[in-house]
């Protein structure tokens, strides 16, 4: 078959329209989803000039992943997974407003940020595994890896177009502004979903009970190494290397001595990196996944957080931030990518929790550790922390990948 045939238009998957009315509407919820996200994390700062609790705020978000994700993942390879996924996003759009609300009247506390980031967890640990094992259903499988990819980009578009309108709502309009918006953005969705017409598919796989189908999805896991090496590369780089929703505020504040709306714009610069990735992905997603790439961006990730411990203007980090966008969804959208193309269909919403867990549910600790590290050394030596326990990481796997490869060749007698 020669290239030309191969060669696919980058956008190829918004061709089919249940993939577009559910890209559509994500664009718009991601939007405000990371002008909450750019906004909390400073607004927590602001209250309490503390990196460690920042790493708490964002701990208290991830943990009921950590819980939550396996059953998420049995329940999403048994329901519909748009009806779990209209369900969460109401939960998160009444999270964003009650948010408002107190910020608006003045009374939010402390305690009352911690107690609405377990409830924004709580509905992420069942949407992300519905929503990642989703996509796979809105397209046809040659088109899986170009959806993810576009997928990918309006989450970095979002991440260049959010932080810097929170950050201008912050410091003109106040935080309340930003968490409304949030909480607007969840209806674009809600009716995008709404509007999708998805083919029933009913599992020819015979219903166990709830703790066997989660053994089952976690044997599945462990005796696959395809994806038990993306899942274990997924988990030491969610611990160490992506800790930037505490970093990047501190270092903003701390090092640059900027306001909100400088914090938004380095985290701008990140998201175009990214979304760069993700088109340069997608425009080569006839080639497959390409499990390289994987390491390949993480080490770069990891090598371009460790050049922040030196001194550094305004226009030098941006830099670095923009590559580091860049690498990171390379090194993401690959995994999720090759998760979903290897694990069967009656599998994929428990490998897809899995995914979630490591990625989402490990973050609790690094977000701690990044922030106690953070708090006594400053951002830089933070930075570095995380990029080295990070690089360590990447080396050691790739290392039993490249281990594990050479067992198989000697197997099939290369």
């Amino acid at each position: 078959m020669s290239d030309a045939i191969q060669r696919k238009s980058p956008f190829s998957a918004l061709k089919h329209p249940n993939f577009r009315l559910f890209w559509t509407g994500r664009a718009v919820s991601l939007i405000g989803s990371w002008v909450q996200r750019a906004s909390q994390s400073w607004l927590v700062l602001q209250m309490t000039d503390s990196p460690l609790k920042l790493g708490l705020v964002n701990a208290a978000r991830f943990l009921p992943v950590i819980f939550l994700s396996l059953f998420a993942g049995v329940l999403c390879d048994r329901i519909s997974k748009k009806k779990v996924i209209l369900f969460t996003q109401t939960g998160l759009m009444l999270q964003a407003l009650i948010l408002s609300v107190l910020v608006f009247t003045n009374t939010v506390q402390y305690w009352h940020i911690l107690l609405l980031s377990i409830m924004d967890g709580i509905c992420t640990a069942f949407d992300n595994p519905a929503r990642q094992s989703m996509i796979s259903d809105t397209v046809p499988r040659d088109d899986v890896l170009n959806a993810i990819s576009l997928n990918s980009a309006i989450v970095n578009g979002a991440r260049i177009i959010g932080p810097a309108i929170g950050g201008f709502a912050m410091d003109v309009f106040g935080a309340a502004l930003a968490f409304f918006i949030n909480a607007i953005s969840f209806l674009f969705v809600i009716v995008a979903l709404l509007m999708m017409k998805l083919p029933a598919k009913l599992s020819s796989v015979k219903k166990k009970g709830t703790m066997s189908e989660i053994k089952e999805g976690l044997q599945y896991a462990l005796k696959t190494p395809t994806i038990r090496t993306v899942l274990g590369m997924v988990s030491f780089t969610s611990m160490f290397a992506l800790n930037l929703s505490v970093l990047v505020p501190v270092f903003a504040a701390q090092v640059l001595n900027m306001s909100a709306t400088g914090y938004g714009l380095l985290m701008s610069f990140m998201g175009a990196g990214a979304v760069l990735g993700a088109f340069s992905l997608a425009s080569m997603s006839h080639r497959g996944p390409q499990t390289m790439l994987i390491y390949i961006g993480a080490a770069a990730v990891c090598i371009l957080e460790m050049t922040m411990i030196l001194p550094h203007t305004f226009a030098s980090a941006a830099m670095v931030m923009f590559f580091i966008g860049l690498m990171q969804i390379t090194y993401s959208a690959t995994c999720n990518s090759t998760l979903q193309l290897t694990a069967p269909d009656h599998l994929r919403g428990r490998v897809m929790s899995l995914y979630s867990m490591l990625n989402g549910g490990v973050t609790p600790f690094g977000n701690t550790i990044a922030g106690a590290v953070t708090e006594f050394g400053g951002a830089g030596v933070g930075f570095f922390f995380c990029g080295f326990m990070g690089l360590c990481s990447t080396a050691f796997l790739f290392n039993q990948h490249r281990r594990h490869s050479r067992v198989e060749d000697q197997k099939l007698g290369f």
